[in-house]
């Protein structure tokens, strides 16, 4: 038997495990990519190999989650023929239930991992390095890291009694009568409290997706666009020196004339900029005589157009992102039909999203809708790494920890973990929900309307393809099977009602922010916080370190970096 296709039946099946090849080779390469993250971010100074590993496992679940989200889409999508409305002769009832199983499966377990991770494991982790000293040993360590950690454990299973126990929602009669929905509610206890907890979660990564995912994402296209090429290097260094040249007068004038106690302040304050600006002339000096820095300038000078157009391309991406969001936003509050008594779900979106088209389309050519989809998540979680990096990890007014390059202390690696993770979350309700939510629900799968064919035809559309329809809620459930991650999410908004509404108001927040973002980034040049005295000195004893082991001067060394260490960010820590 041959499909409509040209490919038999043992072809279409062989989808499933090519889409689940395909997955493990990106999730392998994406964990990968979690291992250079914390390798590059990490501070060179301060490293814990338990908090290492801590955060390699964290990234790695929390993209395998991002990997998941494609996969489940691909899946589903494949069970049906859209050439004949049906399902494929090999997707009967059976298969399509351990499919879904198998998914759900994946989903729960990774789910669980990332809330025991956020909630156990990397508090653990935390308060472990905090108690490191001298003078302390293995036992105490852990003694004292437990002893912290038990607050957390406490806090999760109240989670797990109020998601026990927390009253089941009553059917929403004459909203949605569906059975889609009607399952929704029908689910056993521990399914329960773990949606809970998820939807705990969810709603405090709505709020590190608000506050830094969305300026991140305005950010990202114009730091391609609008950042400083290292040509412009010797114009920084004129700069450093007129300042210092500056510097200098103004000393000399304080010192010429009977200094009071005020000018003595001001002078003591030009003597530290004296040095850090001392610092940063030899600082530039010996990047303008490396050859692998002359090599970059000029590798930079030749990928600077490309670099543009990149960031252009995503500023487009960003847009139309944009644009997607509100539409459906407007779309739900105008349309939903029980609004916020069920988290404002849609179950058919009557208003045209550019997004939801775009991976509609993208699907009539296997792979292009997944691996777009995987790119636009991946697009959302680079902005949220690019906010963080921006704006550091503050509370209200205050700076805790800052995301840089070699210089992220243990404490900054566990608590950025924690906030990506949680954004996670977030971009899977945003994505399902908002951004293109009739595919992430039932991906490419189409339908043969019975209703528009001739009376007494078969049940088949091959001869009648007007009558093929993309699959909604309301087409027959033994053809349209929604994806695990919407059934989960709808679940979420469905039962605890208030975790849908605040998702769903969060996202005017983030719409709201990433405008005010970008323009404020097209008026002005997007740069990082500046360099601090501390950075700078820390990287020249770095640099110091190369040369004085290569001169055999190591006891030297020792003797420089025993001096008193500065700046510990508000945390405590080893020194």
């Amino acid at each position: 038997m041959y499909s409509p296709m040209g490919l038999n039946t043992e072809a279409i099946a062989a989808q499933i495990p090519l889409i689940w090849t395909v997955a493990i080779v990106v999730l392998a390469l994406l964990i990968i990519g979690a291992l250079v993250f914390v390798k590059v971010y990490q501070s060179r100074t301060e490293k814990d190999a338990f908090v290492t590993i801590v955060c390699v496992l964290a990234l790695s679940s929390l993209l395998a989650t991002v990997c998941l989200f494609p996969v489940d889409i691909a899946l589903v999508s494949s069970t049906t023929n859209n050439y004949t409305g049906l399902k494929k002769k090999w997707a009967d009832k059976e298969t399509v239930d351990n499919v879904v199983l198998a998914l759900k499966i994946v989903y729960y377990a990774l789910y669980s991992l990332d809330a025991v991770l956020c909630l156990l494991v990397i508090p653990f982790a935390y308060f472990w390095y905090e108690e490191w000293d001298l003078e302390v040993t293995v036992k105490q360590r852990l003694k004292g890291a437990l002893k912290y950690s038990v607050f957390f454990l406490a806090f999760m299973i109240i989670l797990l009694l109020v998601g026990f126990f927390v009253p089941q929602v009553k059917e929403q009669k004459g909203h949605l009568d569906l059975d889609y929905f009607r399952k929704l509610l029908s689910e056993n206890s521990g399914e329960r409290a773990l949606t809970f907890i998820i939807g705990v979660l969810m709603c405090f990564g709505t709020i590190t997706f608000v506050l830094y995912t969305a300026p991140g994402l305005a950010l990202t296209p114009m730091f391609l666009i609008k950042s400083r090429s290292s040509v412009d290097r010797p114009g920084e260094a004129a700069a450093t020196a007129a300042a210092l040249a500056i510097n200098h007068e103004r000393q000399r004038a304080l010192q010429f004339q009977r200094p009071t106690s005020q000018d003595q302040r001001e002078l003591d304050s030009l003597r530290r900029e004296e040095a850090t600006l001392q610092r940063r002339q030899r600082i530039a000096e010996d990047i303008r005589l490396s050859r692998s820095s002359r090599f970059y300038s000029k590798l930079e000078a030749i990928g600077r157009p490309f670099k543009i157009v990149f960031g252009v391309l995503i500023l487009v991406v960003s847009l139309i992102i944009f644009a997607s969001m509100l539409i459906t936003s407007i779309d739900k509050l105008l349309n939903s039909p029980c609004g916020s008594k069920c988290g404002y779900i849609l179950p058919n979106p009557t208003v045209f999203n550019a997004m939801n088209w775009l991976f509609v389309e993208s699907s009539k050519i296997f792979p292009i809708d997944y691996l777009l989809a995987l790119l636009v998540v991946l697009l959302l979680f680079i902005g949220t790494v690019i906010g963080l990096a921006f704006f550091g990890i503050r509370f209200l007014w205050i700076n805790l920890f800052r995301l840089r390059p070699g210089a992220t202390k243990p404490q900054g690696m566990l608590l950025s973990t924690v906030l990506l993770t949680l954004t996670v979350l977030a971009i899977n309700y945003s994505f399902t929900m908002i951004l293109a939510p009739q595919y992430a629900h039932y991906g490419n799968q189409h339908y043969c309307d019975h209703k528009l064919l001739p009376l007494g035809a078969i049940r088949s559309c091959t001869a009648y393809p007007e009558a093929i329809q993309p699959c909604t809620n309301k087409a027959p459930q033994d053809i349209c099977t929604p994806t695990v991650v919407s059934t989960f999410i709808n679940r979420i908004t469905l039962n605890f009602p208030v975790f849908g509404w605040f998702a769903y108001w969060a996202q005017y927040a983030f719409l709201g922010l990433f405008a005010v973002t970008l323009l404020a980034a097209l008026i002005w040049r997007p740069r990082f916080e500046g360099r601090t005295s501390e950075d700078e000195e820390g990287e020249e004893e770095e640099r110091l370190l190369g040369q004085h082991q290569t001169r055999g001067g190591r006891e030297r060394w020792e003797g420089l970096r025993s001096r008193p260490s500065v700046g510990d960010y508000g945390a405590t820590g080893r020194s």
